[in-house]
C-alpha cells in the first residue's frame, strides 16, 4: 500500500471514532433518582412527576430564570429540581416530566424539561365514544 492510502485510512478511522464518541453522549438511559445520586456530575435523564405537596418556587419579577420544584420518580425517590430558565406553561398539569441535567448533591440541576401532558380526551368518555364511532364509520 502507498503511504497516502494508509494516511487516508487513518483519517477515516479517526473521523469514525470521533463521530461515535460525540453521538454516544446523546445515548443516555432514563435514571431513577436513587441511581442519579450515584452518578454525581454526569449528564442524565430523569423521568418523574411534580410533587404537588411541595411548593413551586418561581417569581418572574425577582428572577425569571429560576424555577425550583420537587420531583418524585416511579420508585418514590424525591429530589429538588432547579431549572435556570422560564417556567414551562403547563408544569402543574403535566402527567410526567422528563428532565435532562446533572445531580449536584441532593439537587438536580436541570438543563432541559420536556412535559408529558395527559390526553385531552382522557377524562371525557363521551369524546372517546365519538372517536370510536368516527373510526368505525371510516372503515
Amino acid at each position: 500500500m502507498k503511504k497516502i492510502q494508509i494516511v487516508f485510512l487513518v483519517v477515516i478511522a479517526a473521523a469514525i471514532a470521533y463521530l461515535l464518541v460525540t453521538m454516544s453522549k446523546d445515548l443516555t438511559t432514563y435514571d431513577t433518582i436513587i441511581s442519579a445520586k450515584q452518578k454525581q456530575g454526569k449528564y442524565i435523564h430523569l423521568i418523574g412527576r411534580l410533587d404537588r405537596s411541595k411548593p413551586i418556587e418561581y417569581d418572574p419579577v425577582k428572577d425569571p430564570n429560576y424555577l425550583s420544584f420537587y420531583a418524585v420518580d416511579s420508585l418514590g425517590g424525591q429530589a429538588k429540581v432547579i431549572y435556570h430558565n422560564t417556567k414551562p406553561a403547563e408544569l402543574e398539569m403535566s402527567e410526567r416530566i422528563v428532565m435532562r441535567g446533572k445531580m449536584n448533591g441532593d439537587v438536580f440541576e436541570c438543563k432541559e424539561i420536556l412535559l408529558k401532558c395527559p390526553s385531552k380526551y382522557k377524562d371525557d368518555p363521551h369524546q372517546q365514544e365519538k372517536g370510536l364511532q368516527n373510526k368505525s364509520q371510516q372503515y
